[in-house]
C-alpha cells in the first residue's frame, strides 16, 4: 500500500523575515518535532522537495513577477555585500532575506513534485510542510507572507501536464486565498471552496470572483459546530457534484482557536473531521489523491498538534 508523502526541506528554515515575525522558522520545526515524538512521521514516506522549474511557476504566475522577486534577490545581494540590510521588503508583512527565493522554489516544487507522485499513484496523497505558505500570492503580485502560490502550481501541474479536468482546491485558512482565486477564477476545471473570516485581511473573497469560487465568509468567532455545518451544507454537496478527480488543500491553521493572528475557534477535532470528509470525497471519485501545503497556523503548539491531526487522517494512523 502506498504511503503519504511527506515534502520539505531545510532551505524552508532559512526563510527568515525577522525576529517576531510569525511565519518564522520555528513553525516547521514544531511540526517536525510533533510528528516524531508521536509516531506519525514513521508512517509516512519523508521526501526533499526539489525546486520548481520555471515552466511550472509560469503555468500560475506572470514572467514579470518571477522577474521582480529575482531583481529584489540581486539588489538584496548587492546592499547585503555592502554592509546593507537584510531584508528587502516587498510589502509591510512580506520581506525577502538571502535564502527566500531558494525556500520559495522548494515550496512550490513540493507541491509540483507530490502532485506528479500522488497523480502517477507513487504516492496516496501527500502533505508539504514547506514555506513560505501561498495562497495569498497572486498571479502577478506576492503579498502576505507569500511569494509564490504553491496550490495553484500543483492546480496547474495536474490540469496542464497530467490532463485532469476536474480539481478541487480546498482552503481552511482563517484568511481568504485571493491568491488562488486570483490565478483560478474562472476556469471551470477547477472548483474552489473555503471559509474564512469576514471582514479580515485580505479583505477579499466576498462576493466571489467567479461562479466556481465558493469560499464562505463567517463572522469573527465561529467556532467548529457552526463550520462543521457549512462543510456539511455548503462545501459537500458542491464537491460530490463536481466529482473532482483530484483534491488540493491549502491547508491553514490559523482558524484554530490559541491563534492570535485570526478569531476563530476551530480545534484538533475539526481538523480531523474535515479531513476525513475530503478525504472521503477523494476516495470517491479521485482515487484517493489529495494534496496538502501548508499555509497559516501562528500559534505552534495549536499548528504541530493541528498538524498531525490532518496528517493522522491522511496517512491512516
Amino acid at each position: 500500500m502506498n504511503k503519504t508523502g511527506y515534502f520539505t526541506h531545510p532551505a524552508c528554515r532559512r526563510h527568515d523575515m525577522g525576529r517576531g515575525h510569525p511565519e518564522c522558522p520555528a513553525r516547521l520545526d514544531a511540526i517536525d518535532d510533533r510528528l516524531l515524538l508521536t509516531g506519525v512521521l514513521d508512517a509516512l514516506d519523508r521526501q526533499e522537495a526539489p525546486p520548481a522549474d520555471d515552466a511550472d511557476l509560469l503555468r500560475a504566475h506572470t514572467p514579470a513577477h518571477l522577474a521582480h522577486l529575482r531583481e529584489l534577490d540581486a539588489r538584496l545581494a548587492a546592499d547585503q555585500a555592502a554592509g546593507g540590510p537584510a531584508l528587502a521588503a516587498i510589502d509591510p508583512d512580506t520581506s525577502l532575506c538571502a535564502h527566500s527565493l531558494e525556500a520559495a522554489w522548494r515550496a512550490a516544487g513540493a507541491a509540483v513534485a507530490a502532485t506528479d507522485a500522488v497523480v502517477t499513484g507513487a504516492l496516496a496523497n501527500a502533505f508539504c510542510a514547506t514555506r513560505p505558505p501561498g495562497h495569498h500570492a497572486e498571479h502577478g503580485r506576492a503579498m502576505g507572507f507569500c511569494l509564490l502560490n504553491n496550490v495553484a502550481v500543483g492546480v496547474r501541474r495536474a490540469l496542464e501536464v497530467h490532463g485532469l479536468q476536474r480539481v478541487a482546491v480546498v482552503d481552511f485558512d482563517v484568511h481568504h486565498g485571493n491568491g488562488t482565486e486570483d490565478i483560478l477564477h474562472g476556469d471551470e476545471r477547477v472548483l474552489m471552496v473555503g471559509l474564512f473570516q469576514h471582514p479580515f485581511y485580505p479583505f477579499t473573497g466576498e462576493p466571489p470572483a467567479a461562479d466556481n469560487m465558493h469560499n464562505v465568509p463567517v463572522p469573527a468567532y465561529t467556532r467548529g459546530p457552526a463550520v462543521r455545518e457549512i462543510v456539511s451544507r455548503q462545501w459537500l454537496p458542491l464537491l460530490e457534484a463536481f466529482r473532482p478527480e483530484m483534491i488540493f488543500i491549502s491547508a491553514g491553521f490559523d482558524a484554530h482557536r490559541e491563534d492570535e493572528l485570526g478569531q476563530l475557534g476551530l480545534v484538533e477535532a475539526d481538523y480531523t473531521w474535515i479531513t476525513e470528509q475530503l478525504q472521503a470525497v477523494a476516495l470517491r471519485h479521485a482515487g484517493g489523491r489529495i494534496v496538502s501545503c501548508l499555509e497559516g497556523g501562528y500559534a505552534l503548539d495549536a499548528l504541530a498538534c493541528s498538524v498531525e491531526a490532518h496528517v493522522r487522517v491522511l496517512a491512516g494512523v
